[in-house]
């Protein structure tokens, strides 16, 4: 390996010459503090910019290692890392000249939740961060003396202030550690205490605007209605008090404006961790937990849609359903059964973003159009059957139809922001209306093994046999496909763009980077095998949970904007392709 010296000599000798030199560069340099890699080399000054990344030694950065002994705990801490990292070099981003991109010091920046990135990761032996620099020329001549000092200036300013326990605010970092573990603790007590979601008292739930994911001001904050308050002691903080969601179907109630979306987006995001001052650190939601809507348009590959949709007047298999463009029921029934296949516990529902006919019927509807002439089994008379006979809980936000009522294990009214508990002056109403029933026949949970739609796509994408690499059963697989993100809600493999928009939530663009590495590595390893997407899919957790981020890349360099998503968005991504 080169030492740091070498290269500010090879900075000077390719000063002002043209800039395929910069290619040089490449390679590995050590300092006594830490090792720079220069990764990869942009192209021109106007190019994606070069990828670098500084490696320290475990023993050397001196965290504690108690903060590193669960996955919970090095993420938050690699996530305090990496946020102070980008305060550092925000203060250096185009202090170097040039054209382009040139002076560009950037690192993945971290939303309110706390994810699993490849721009910071502990690794048995290393703390590694990755980040990209501009590298800076004037035209396409090379001004390396500018280079020269984000390399030995601005980066050992950044790198020894925050990747060094002792450089760090220590109460601050082991306050980040200990939030992370009192959510673990949460997370680990609802299913002791039969609790699908726990929303702490003083939580502030509503969002700055629509554009920005932080608390709002003098927003009301929460307080559990006595009925269901729950006061859980916790590692580090001791007593919490607040509101558990029991398990079964609970419908959140109210007039409009008063609060019912937003408790429901908070419930959405309480399965990731949130850094402390976001208002929802304490708002913890089972971790299978999916939103399910009405997604007119989407594709569906070979889904049971049975359960919810019969007899359909074209003759369709409903058993086996494909579709190029689904309909609002067709789209959320097959996300219900594909929620399913993906371990789900939890389903959260909108009843403004569902599809209105497969949820429910009312009984004159019933009378007019008789039920054998309706293909449509409405989920109002599965959502029991799915909690009794499938153990699938339902939390759903009603605002137009009385019928729900009447499934309910608990009810909660949303007054103001503020939550009460009215179930049991729902059931009194109920009990003076006289019984109805709401629960269809012929139950009966979809196959488990579904075939994936990877095959179709790897004979089209096929080039010549003696470039493509082997796959997993030995056999030829094409050169990898191109990937580029969109955003947050959508990328391209290839040719193809895969809309995501409603995959409500995937809250990071990073996420979204992933999932297309993650899709192409199925493409290029599993699309010849005959294993079900269920066992793909443990296969690719089971490889980054073992070699991380980087495993599904397969690049001679790791991408510097990859945040891992959950099992349930990696199924959402497969199942539209």
């Amino acid at each position: 390996m080169k030492k740091m010296t070498d290269l500010r000599t090879m900075l000077s000798a390719i000063d002002h010459k043209g800039y395929p030199a910069y290619k040089s560069l490449a390679g590995s340099y050590a300092d006594s503090d830490f090792v720079l890699s220069i990764d990869h080399v942009q192209g021109d000054p106007f190019a994606s910019p070069s990828r670098l990344s500084l490696h320290v030694e475990r023993s050397r950065a001196a965290f504690p290692e108690c903060f590193l002994d669960r996955p919970w705990k090095r993420i938050a801490l690699s996530d305090y890392i990496l946020r102070s990292f980008g305060r550092a070099i925000g203060r250096f981003r185009f202090q170097a000249g040039g054209s382009g991109k040139s002076g560009l010091i950037d690192v993945s920046r971290p939303g309110q939740e706390v994810l699993e990135r490849s721009a910071c990761e502990f690794t048995p032996k290393e703390l590694i961060v990755r980040f990209e620099v501009g590298f800076p020329a004037a035209g396409r001549t090379i001004l390396a003396k500018e280079l020269e000092k984000i390399l030995f200036d601005y980066l050992p300013q950044c790198a020894k202030s925050t990747l060094f326990y002792g450089a760090l605010p220590q109460k601050e970092v082991k306050e980040a550690v200990d939030l992370a573990e009192d959510q673990q603790f949460i997370r680990e007590q609802l299913p002791l205490h039969g609790l699908t979601a726990f929303v702490a008292d003083g939580s502030i739930l509503p969002r700055e605007s629509g554009v920005s994911d932080r608390p709002m001001k003098e927003a009301v904050a929460f307080s559990a209605p006595k009925s269901l308050s729950l006061t859980l002691l916790l590692p580090h903080r001791g007593p919490l008090r607040g509101m558990g969601i029991p398990r079964g179907i609970t419908l959140i109630a109210g007039g409009g404006y008063h609060g019912k979306s937003t408790l429901l987006k908070a419930l959405e995001r309480g399965v990731y961790n949130h850094i402390a001052g976001d208002g929802r650190e304490f708002v913890i939601t089972d971790q299978t937990a999916v939103k399910l809507r009405a997604e007119d348009g989407r594709k569906i590959n070979c889904v049971d849609i049975s359960l919810f949709i019969n007899d359909l007047p074209n003759g369709s298999d409903t058993s086996h359903f494909s579709t190029l463009d689904a309909s609002g029921s067709t789209s959320q029934a097959a996300a219900i059964v594909e929620g399913m296949e993906a371990g789900s516990r939890l389903f959260l529902i909108d009843e403004d973003t569902s599809a209105t006919n497969f949820m429910v019927r009312d009984a004159l509807m019933q009378q007019v159009i008789a039920r054998k002439k309706e293909p449509i089994t409405p989920f109002l008379e599965r959502a029991r059957d799915l909690y009794e006979k499938a153990g699938i809980s339902t939390i759903l936000v009603v605002g137009s139809c009385g019928s729900y009522f009447y499934i309910a294990d608990t009810i909660l009214q949303m007054d103001c922001y503020r939550a009460l508990d009215i179930t049991g002056a729902v059931k009194q109403i109920l009990e003076k209306r006289g019984p109805e029933t709401f629960r269809a026949e012929g139950f009966s949970l979809p196959g488990a093994r579904r075939a994936h739609s990877l095959k179709h796509a790897a004979r089209a994408d096929r080039t010549g046999a003696d470039r493509r690499p082997q796959n997993r059963m030995g056999q030829n697989r094409p050169e990898h496909a191109k990937v580029k993100t969109l955003g947050k809600t959508s990328f391209m493999i290839d040719k193809e763009t895969l809309d995501l928009r409603y995959v409500e939530q995937l809250v990071d663009g990073e996420q979204t980077a992933a999932l297309s590495y993650l899709l192409r590595y199925a493409k290029e390893h599993y699309a010849d095998s005959d294993l079900p997407l269920t066992q793909i899919v443990d296969e690719l957790e089971k490889l980054m949970q073992e070699k991380g981020l980087a495993a599904v890349c397969e690049s001679s360099y790791v991408p510097v904007n990859l945040a891992r998503p959950r099992r349930q968005e990696i199924f959402s991504c497969f199942n539209r392709y």
